[in-house]
């Protein structure tokens, strides 16, 4: 038997399970890359055109409408955007803890609607938010990483199963609600400093996650909204009309089908429509039930 190779095992095992997850951190991953990559090229002096900013500027959204629909995909690009190590795997191992957590208890389905429809609403926020003066301050003028979507996981697990329990190295065993209370105020204090916009779009995010779960608890699956049918053509059918055949007894009844397309024919035309033959099938029936 001829043995798998170690990158054809780490392909199957990392992207055929059938979670998006994956596939979500290798573009947050590649994009890192060449941004950082663009930035020594430009530091070595390899190129002179600033291509590590202009990258940033063309794939962070921005804090104004003006620049926004300049750039309206920057809408759907932001959230796989990061500039520092530290902040892309920390937000990479919450992404694939809570994913996977997520992915324990519903579908690939529900998880990608809460992850990325929380994207379009913070974005969306963010962009009105932005234009009260004293959120417009801090260092950080545009949106960039995935820290809404996973906001919106975290509140989606919080509301399913508050009371979950995981045992984490050095703290013991833990309530999820706790944890998930320490990430949001975290996140909050985070953003306060750096960006006053994204810190009040940050509950935004937090909403849609509990709304989501809290509707799918009430019967109302929202992730539905986004399956497509196709819609089937019509086909003309000529029905034929069967004709009834009669299977011959003697103290036995006839077979089912037979009694059902006379009773259909009673609801249809009354019993005046009968045969006498049909009727002679029912009395015998009637018969055979009174004895």
């Amino acid at each position: 038997m001829k043995k798998e190779s170690g990158l054809k095992m780490f392909f199957r095992t990392t992207y055929q399970t059938g979670s998006p997850i994956p596939y979500i951190l290798s573009i947050q991953i590649i994009l890192f890359v060449l941004l950082h990559i663009a930035d020594l090229l430009v530091d070595l002096g390899v190129i002179s055109f600033p291509l590590y900013d202009w990258m940033l500027t063309n794939l962070t959204l921005p804090n104004t409408f003006s620049e926004f629909i300049l750039r309206p995909w920057t809408l759907i690009t932001y959230p796989f955007v990061y500039d520092g190590l530290f902040r892309i795997v920390f937000d990479c191992l919450w992404l694939y803890w809570m994913g996977t957590t997520f992915l324990n208890f519903l579908n690939k389905r529900q998880l990608l609607t809460v992850f990325f429809v929380s994207f379009f609403l913070s974005g969306l926020s963010f962009l009105a938010l932005s234009q009260v003066e004293f959120l417009a301050k801090g260092p950080y003028s545009s949106l960039f990483s995935n820290s809404m979507g996973l906001a919106s996981l975290v509140a989606s697990i919080m509301v399913l199963v508050p009371n979950l329990e995981i045992r984490l190295f050095l703290f013991g065993t833990v309530r999820f609600r706790t944890i998930a209370i320490v990430f949001f105020s975290l996140e909050i204090l985070f953003y306060l400093f750096a960006n006053r916009a994204a810190a009040a779009t940050f509950p935004i995010a937090i909403l849609w996650g509990a709304i989501f779960m809290y509707q799918l608890q009430a019967g109302n699956d929202l992730s539905k909204w986004f399956v497509f049918q196709r819609k089937k053509k019509l086909r003309v059918v000529h029905p034929v009309k069967k004709v009834p055949t009669y299977r011959s007894y003697k103290g036995d009844l006839p077979n089912q089908e037979v009694i059902d397309e006379i009773l259909d024919k009673i609801s249809q035309n009354g019993y005046e429509s009968l045969s006498s033959r049909e009727k002679e099938i029912l009395f015998r029936i009637s018969r055979e039930e009174q004895e």
